[in-house]
């Protein structure tokens, strides 16, 4: 493989994932160029980068997705690569194609592993040839309602249907019974043609107290891959995480050594290098299933960072020149323990709805193993046109339980004011028995959270205290099986929290 230094990348993204990349790259000497859309303008990302070209009105769709553009600005700046970060073009075969036609270094896979981890049915048949641990389902896209019927009996009941080309929990149904299924099919392939413009689906057994369970992987382009262990990503709202630690509380070292491996041959059944992750289901009797792999880096990828000292960015940049992976499996280690919260402009006691203004007040936590990655800072707004992430808060310590603490002070000292977050949300996590035991799945804020914990009652003095009782009250609840359907009476739920601001 032959080696080409990059000397000036372009990024193509926007926020804090672009700030991230910006700084390993000027770490390395090379030149930053910003592409940014009219809404952009005044963003930190653009003023950080040497150059910035505008590519376009605010929409991602005239902008931030326009490959043509930034490759056309990368051209006009002289830049010799470019990085996708995560989201928009990164996960685009056409994109990452037309930029190696373009003569330009694409900082990710190749084109074709993008394409088969980009069907959920190829990356699944793919992983198979690998003897990936597969969820059982059909193994190619169904649209026969009658025949789809008769598979999701023999499967039993409970299934999961769910698009081919999806993602972010978009034409996705869980069908309990066979009565449900002719309904609920009709309204997952509507939904995917709708937002993925491919009706395709396939059917799995629904595994029931899943946990989300993902491994980082990295390739070279000498065919060398391996794991950096795994990240917990059960805590989540709609389908997408809020809350990830690193490693995971549950799985011991001789799960977590079959699950690296699985991960690595999954990368390798597409020839995969660069950064990527495998992602898995573990239900609760510890047997794990391959779900997907996202190809790109994760936006979580910093608490892997923080257990195992690499920056995964610079390690992206040097294999992506044809440098060849600077360890090996048994070189790695684990140290201590990574928590990210993720600070959305959401309203966590309003269903999670996107909450949008400027930010009136802007002020980040400090002190020994807090990292904050964000694109913000005081007196800027937050836009309709782009995801509402503000930050990612990423603490480290020694062990989980003082990563934990550590998180709950960082989140106290984090002020915001002027949009809703999900601090106030993150810290109720924190606080919760069943996270702090590790006895948690991917139902845990349906099953945990109720919106009267972040409201204000300001005349309660220990409303801390009380939050945990209420927490552990309905943590107990739920865990006995007579009361595991009951809800908490509404007496027991008229007082409220302090949101932080």
């Amino acid at each position: 493989m032959k080696q080409k230094k990059i000397t000036k990348l372009l990024v193509a993204n926007r926020g804090e994932i672009a700030l991230r990349v910006m700084r390993s790259a000027r770490e390395m000497g090379i030149q930053t160029v910003a592409v940014f859309s009219e809404a952009d303008r005044h963003a930190l990302h653009v003023r950080f980068a040497d150059e910035s070209v505008c590519i376009g009105p605010p929409a991602s769709a005239e902008s931030y997705l326009r490959g043509e553009k930034i490759i056309a600005a990368a051209k006009e700046t002289g830049a010799d690569a470019i990085h996708p970060g995560y989201g928009f073009l990164s996960e685009n075969e056409a994109f990452a194609k037309k930029v190696a036609e373009s003569g330009l270094i694409f900082v990710g896979p190749p084109p074709e592993a993008i394409r088969i981890m980009g069907s959920k049915l190829a990356a699944k048949n793919a992983a198979a040839q690998f003897k990936v641990p597969l969820v059982p389902g059909t193994s190619e896209p169904i649209s026969d309602v009658s025949k789809a019927k008769k598979l999701s009996k023999e499967i039993g009941y409970p299934i999961l249907i769910k698009a081919s080309a999806g993602g972010g929990g978009k034409g996705m149904r869980i069908v309990e019974r066979e009565s449900e299924f002719e309904e609920q099919m009709e309204r997952a392939v509507s939904e995917a043609k709708s937002a993925f413009g491919d009706g395709s689906v396939f059917i799995e057994k629904f595994v029931t107290k899943p946990r989300h369970i993902e491994f980082q992987i990295f390739g070279d382009q000498h065919g060398n891959i391996v794991h950096l262990f795994e990240r917990e990503c059960s805590i989540q709202r709609r389908h997408q995480k809020v809350v990830e630690e690193a490693p995971s509380s549950i799985l011991t070292p001789e799960l977590r050594e079959a699950m690296g491996k699985a991960a690595v041959n999954a990368a390798k059944s597409c020839g995969y290098f660069n950064a990527g992750t495998v992602e898995f289901i573990l239900d609760e009797s510890m047997n794990f299933y391959f779900l997907e792999m996202n190809t790109r880096l994760q936006v979580e990828h910093p608490v892997t960072e923080q257990i195992t000292g690499l920056d995964l960015v610079n390690l992206q940049i040097r294999i992506a020149q044809g440098e060849k992976m600077p360890f090996k499996q048994e070189d790695l280690r684990i140290n201590g323990h990574a928590i990210e919260v993720r600070v959305y402009a959401e309203d966590p006691a309003n269903n999670f709805l996107p909450d949008i203004g400027t930010l009136k007040t802007y002020r980040r936590p400090q002190g020994h193993g807090i990292r904050v990655d964000d694109g913000f800072e005081e007196g800027m707004a937050i836009s309709f046109y782009y995801d509402p992430m503000i930050a990612k808060m990423i603490c480290h310590a020694g062990t989980r339980e003082a990563a934990i603490e550590k998180t709950i002070r960082a989140i106290d000292e984090y002020n915001i004011t002027g949009v809703e977050t999900t601090l106030g949300f993150c810290k109720f996590v924190m606080k919760h028995p069943a996270f702090r035991s590790g006895a948690f799945d991917t139902r845990f804020v349906e099953q945990y959270f109720k919106p009267e914990v972040l409201r204000q009652h300001e005349s309660n003095p220990d409303r801390d205290l009380i939050a945990a009782a209420l927490a552990a009250m309905t943590f107990a609840e739920s865990s006995a099986p007579a009361a595991a359907s009951q809800p908490v009476e509404s007496g027991r739920s008229k007082w409220k929290l302090n949101r932080l601001s």
